[in-house]
């Protein structure tokens, strides 16, 4: 009599567990990519130094929602791509989920040099340039920064995903008069915006109008190294503010993972 009851009481149980496994892989995904500036090193505040996308879980609800930062270091809107880091994103990205992408930090160095070989042909046009790539030992095609921009938004919607389009972080630059410079890089990730229309943040806004309300002695404790990157106090300023982007996207439902 016991193993009638055991049986189905295991069948339920296995049941539940496949049925909650699906609930869980059903969860749109927001896949985060950028730079060093939305993830520093491994992510785990090697010498004090922090992303933004490392808090981004501060403010979404995790239990809707799954967070994927893929940021890197040292990448441009060119070397996330010809490392293949999007193609495997590209692989795995469904119907529903959402793609957060801040580049330009990166993309003003050189083309071709033996250090890096990062840099993007400046502005949103379709200029090319042919060169020899010394770090990867390849011909290679360089394209503008808007290429590689649209090519994130076209192919994050060709999958039913959403693209939202971040302006790069400004540096901390203030001049002698307590302003900080509106970065290039955003104004053509605005113009790539409304190109594809991809969502759009403009967070080099954002940071530099609370920069400047906060003032440069206030800001220079966010950068512990540089004039670039953020301590941990100074990512999470920026993922707060990233996320009160986020609410003043017109029917984006990314907001309705805001906790």
């Amino acid at each position: 009599m016991k193993s009638k009851v055991i049986f189905p009481l295991v069948v339920l149980i296995v049941f539940l567990g496949v049925s909650f496994q699906k609930l869980q892989n059903n969860k749109p995904i927001l896949y985060i990519i950028g730079d060093s500036t939305v993830q520093n090193g491994s992510g785990k505040g090697s010498d004090s130094l922090w992303g933004w996308g490392s808090f981004m879980n501060l403010y979404l609800n995790t239990d809707k929602i799954e967070i994927q930062n893929h940021a890197k270091g040292g990448r441009s809107s060119r070397t996330f791509i010809t490392e293949g880091r999007w193609d495997s994103i590209m692989k795995t990205i469904k119907k529903g989920d959402y793609v957060l992408m801040q580049f330009g930090h990166n993309d003003g160095g050189e083309l071709a040099d033996t250090l890096r070989a990062r840099g993007t042909m400046k502005g949103i046009g379709e200029e090319t340039k042919d060169i020899y790539n010394p770090i990867r030992k390849v011909n290679e095609t360089v394209y503008t920064y808007g290429h590689y921009m649209r090519k994130y938004a076209q192919e994050a919607k060709a999958k039913g995903a959403i693209p939202i389009i971040v302006s790069p972080i400004p540096r901390n630059k203030f001049d002698k008069n307590g302003k900080i410079e509106k970065d290039q890089y955003g104004s053509w990730a605005q113009e790539v915006a409304k190109q594809t229309g991809a969502y759009f943040i403009d967070l080099n806004k954002m940071v530099i109008e609370k920069y400047q309300e906060m003032g440069s002695e206030k800001v220079n404790a966010f950068f512990p190294k540089d004039h670039t990157h953020t301590n941990e106090a100074g990512a999470i300023l920026n993922a707060e503010l990233v996320t009160e982007g986020i609410k003043n996207l017109k029917s984006c439902e990314l907001k309705k993972y805001i906790k």
